[in-house]
């Protein structure tokens, strides 16, 4: 099921003449892993950048330090600047990206499941984020966050770019 949400994301993209770049964090890079197993996937994927650790969030994305301080890796406004960093560091007019808690601790006081995903376009800044609240394993985690990314990314693409990706 995720590599056929891959393959609808690489045809809108494309329909919709954007790139893309990921930012990933919990994740782990399933998600560009998942779009650049799409045949023709080199037509609009630019690349992605792992940032595991929260300094890597603002050294390699410049989310804002001051931001992490205060609230910590997993959070609404650091998955909105990750996702827009990618964009910006890859050149790519979208970014995505996916910061939470897949388990099996808790971590900065947030709960297993906890997860923040975010699509930006480059040009015009402009965000949207989504808050899941996801049961199950690691894994399973991981794997329904990416499938909330496509999903995301799907309705941002018909919020910015109407029909040109049902072309």
């Amino acid at each position: 099921m995720v590599l056929d949400s891959a393959a609808r994301s690489i045809h809108e993209l494309v329909a919709a003449d954007r790139t893309v770049a990921t930012a990933e964090s919990l994740t782990g890079g399933l998600l560009v892993s998942e779009l650049i197993s799409v045949p023709g996937a080199s037509a609009t994927v630019r690349g992605g950048v792992i940032a595991y650790a929260t300094e890597l969030k603002a050294k390699l994305l410049d989310v804002d330090p001051d931001l992490l301080a205060a609230v910590g890796p997993v959070d609404a406004d650091v998955a909105a600047q990750m996702a827009l960093g990618a964009a910006l560091h890859c050149s790519a007019d979208i970014g995505l990206s996916t910061t939470g808690v897949a388990g099996p601790d808790p971590q900065a006081g947030m709960t297993v499941g906890t997860v923040f995903i975010s699509v930006a376009e480059r040009e015009t800044s402009f965000t949207m984020t989504r808050e899941l609240s996801l049961t199950g394993d690691r894994d399973e985690i991981r794997r329904r966050t990416v499938e909330a990314v496509f999903d995301l990314l799907a309705e941002f693409l018909l919020m910015t770019h109407g029909n040109e990706s049902a072309r």
